[in-house]
C-alpha cells in the first residue's frame, strides 16, 4: 500500500493485488459473528503493534492519509503508551518503567555521562548487580561508537549473547537484555541473533528516550482498532488517487522473457486464473510467500533473490483475551520476563477513548481486550510441558493464562482474573495446531548472524521488478512496519529511476546520528581498518 501510495501520487496507474486482506500483518480484523444488537464484532489482530518514536517514514505516510477531524491525518490517531511493565513471578514486585522521560534529563550526550547514566538506570530499574550493569553500559558504549564497517562486518557476525558477554551472567541479565530484544521485539532465536540488529534497536530506543532524532514519544499505539484508525482510511484515500484494488487474488508465478518480467500469473479464491501484463512490477509479498513466486529463472537472473529465498522465518502470533471488566495491567506494554513463550501484552480499551467496549462491541459483556503476543513457539510451557506448536488452540489458551497469572497474580492482589474471561480468539493465520504439521500464514523474517548480507535491495537485476517488504535492506535493520514502509519507498525510487521519471523521489529518512559520537566513529573506522578493537571494548572476555 505504501508503494501504491507513492506511485499514485506521482501519476502512475497502479493496480494492487491482495490475496486475503489489506494491511497484511499490520491489519486488525474482527471475530466473526460476535456482534449482537447492532454492536460491531469484537476487534482482533495478528498481534499488537508499536509505533516507535524512532520511526520516520511510516509517520510521514500516516500524515498524508486524511482522517476526519485530524489536521495531521492518521498520525494524529497515535497516542502515547507511558509505561513498560516488566513482570516477574515468584512474589517479586513488578517494575513499571516510564517510557517518557523529563525534558532536559541528559542535556549532554558525552560518553562519560552516558556510560554512567545507562549503568545507573539499568542497575536501579532492574536491580542488577553493579558489575552486570557496568558490563551492559560498557557494551552499549561499544556499539554506539562503532563505525558502520564494524557494525556490518563484525557485529553482524557476532551473536547478541556473545556481544553482551552473557555467559556467566545472572538469569535476570540474560532474560531482560539478551532475550528481550531478540525474542520479544523480533522473534529471533536468542542464541544466534545478530548483535548488529539487536544493538541497533537498543541504540534507537536510547536516542528516542533522550529526545534525539525522534518523531515522537518512544512507545505509541493507535486510539482505535488498526483498520478503523489506519487501514480503511488509507484504502479510501488510495481509491481516490486512482488505485485499483483486486482483493482475493494471489500471485502464483512471474514469467521472465528477454530479461524482463513479461507477465504475472494470478489465481483468485474461486480458482479462476488471470495473466497480468504491466510495465513495472513491485513484489511486496512477505518473504515466506515471495520465495514461492521466485521461480528458477528469476533466481538465476538475480543471485540476491536466491540468497533472500533462504532467509529464516519464525512464528510470532497473537491471542486475544476478552474480559467482562477493564483489565488495566499497565498503561502500555507488558513483558513477562520468565515466561517460556516470551509473552508480552497490552490492554486495548485504555487507549480507545472514543470506544465504549460493552456498548460498541460483542454481545455487551466484553469490557476489555488483552492482546497477547506469543514470541516463542518452540520452548515447552509450564502447564503441558510442550511447545505452543504442538498444542491445540484450547491448550494454548490454558498455557498462556497459566504463564500470565504466574507473573501477575503472585503478590497480594489478583490482576488477571480468569473467571472474568468472556471469550478468546487466536490468530486466524494459524492452522493445524495440535497436528503433526501446523502452519502459519504470517511468518516473520528474523535476523540471525549474517542475515543482513542475505537481504536483497529494493532494485533487482531484472529491470522492471522491484522488491518491498520488511526483509529488504532499509535504514532500520529490523523486521518492522518502518522497514516495510522504507523499502517500499526505495522500490518506488528505483522504479522512478528505471522509468527516467522527473517526479520527485520518495523521501527515505536516514537514522539519526548523534553528533557527539561522530568523531569517535571516525576513530573507530581507523581502528577497524587496522584490525584493532573499538576503543571502549576493554573488558576482559570473562566479564
Amino acid at each position: 500500500m505504501t508503494a501504491a501510495h507513492e506511485l499514485a501520487e506521482r501519476g502512475f496507474a497502479v493496480t494492487l493485488y491482495e490475496r486475503r486482506a489489506l494491511g497484511g500483518k499490520a491489519r486488525s480484523m474482527t471475530v466473526p459473528s460476535t456482534g449482537r444488537d447492532g454492536r460491531h464484532d469484537l476487534p482482533a489482530e495478528h498481534g499488537f503493534r508499536i509505533f516507535f518514536g524512532f520511526y520516520h517514514d511510516l509517520p510521514d505516510t500516516l500524515r498524508r492519509i486524511p482522517f476526519p477531524g485530524n489536521t495531521g491525518g492518521v498520525r494524529d490517531n497515535l497516542v502515547t503508551a507511558t509505561e513498560l511493565l516488566t513482570s516477574f513471578p515468584g512474589q517479586r514486585e513488578d517494575l513499571r518503567v516510564p517510557m517518557v522521560l523529563p525534558d532536559g534529563l541528559l542535556p549532554q550526550l558525552t560518553p562519560d555521562i552516558l556510560l554512567r547514566q545507562v549503568r545507573a538506570a539499568v542497575e536501579t530499574a532492574f536491580h542488577l548487580p553493579p558489575h552486570e550493569a557496568a558490563v551492559f553500559a560498557q557494551r552499549m558504549m561499544v556499539y554506539l561508537t562503532s563505525c558502520e564497517a564494524r557494525r556490518l562486518n563484525q557485529w553482524e557476525y557476532t551473536t547478541w549473547p556473545d556481544f553482551l558477554r552473557a555467559q556467566g551472567k545472572s538469569e535476570e541479565y540474560r532474560r531482560i537484555f539478551v532475550n528481550g530484544p531478540t525474542l520479544v521485539l523480533s522473534s529471533t532465536r536468542t542464541d544466534n541473533a545478530s548483535a548488529h540488529t539487536a544493538g541497533l534497536v537498543f541504540e534507537r530506543i536510547l536516542f528516542t528516550l533522550l529526545g534525539r532524532g525522534a518523531d515522537g514519544p518512544l512507545n505509541r499505539v493507535l486510539d482505535l482498532p488498526t483498520n478503523e484508525a489506519w487501514i480503511d482510511p488509507w484504502e479510501e484515500h488510495l481509491r481516490r488517487l486512482g488505485v485499483d484494488f483486486r482483493i482475493g487474488w494471489a500471485v502464483e508465478d512471474l514469467t521472465l522473457h528477454n530479461g524482463r518480467i513479461s507477465a504475472a500469473h494470478l489465481r483468485n479464491s474461486h480458482g479462476l486464473t488471470e495473466n497480468i501484463e504491466a510495465d513495472y512490477y513491485v513484489c511486496a509479498l512477505p518473504v515466506d510467500h515471495a520465495r514461492r513466486v521466485w521461480n528458477e529463472n528469476l533466481l538465476n537472473a538475480d543471485p540476491q533473490l536466491r540468497a533472500a529465498a533462504a532467509l529464516e522465518t519464525q512464528w510470532m502470533a497473537g491471542l486475544m483475551l476478552y474480559f467482562d471488566r477493564p483489565t488495566p495491567i499497565t498503561h502500555g506494554h507488558a513483558y513477562y520476563v520468565h515466561t517460556p513463550w516470551a509473552l508480552s501484552s497490552i490492554s486495548q480499551a485504555a487507549f480507545w477513548p472514543d470506544r465504549d467496549f460493552p456498548a460498541d462491541y460483542g454481545d455487551g459483556r466484553t469490557a476489555d481486550c488483552v492482546s497477547v503476543i506469543i514470541s516463542d513457539w518452540e520452548t515447552p510451557g509450564i502447564l503441558y510441558g510442550r511447545p505452543a506448536k504442538q498444542l491445540g488452540p484450547e491448550q494454548i489458551l490454558r498455557e498462556v493464562l497459566a504463564q500470565l497469572t504466574r507473573h501477575l497474580n503472585d503478590t497480594d492482589h489478583t490482576v488477571l482474573d480468569e473467571s472474568s474471561l468472556v471469550t478468546w480468539y487466536l490468530d486466524p493465520g494459524l492452522n493445524g495446531l495440535g497436528t503433526p504439521n501446523p502452519t502459519n500464514a504470517d511468518e516473520l523474517v528474523v535476523q540471525p548472524v549474517g542475515s543482513w548480507h542475505q537481504r536483497p535491495t529494493a532494485r533487482t537485476a531484472i529491470p522492471n521488478l522491484f522488491l518491498a517488504g520488511d526483509y529488504v535492506q532499509a535504514p532500520l535493520n529490523a523486521a518492522c512496519m518502518e522497514s516495510a514502509n522504507s523499502s517500499a519507498r526505495l522500490a518506488v525510487n528505483a522504479l522512478l529511476d528505471q522509468a527516467r521519471s522527473t517526479a520527485p523521489r520518495a523521501v527515505v529518512h536516514e537514522l539519526h546520528r548523534a553528533p557527539e559520537f561522530e568523531l569517535l566513529k571516525v576513530e573507530d573506522q581507523l581502528h577497524y581498518s587496522l584490525g584493532l578493537p573499538n576503543a571502549f571494548d576493554i573488558l576482559p572476555s570473562g566479564l
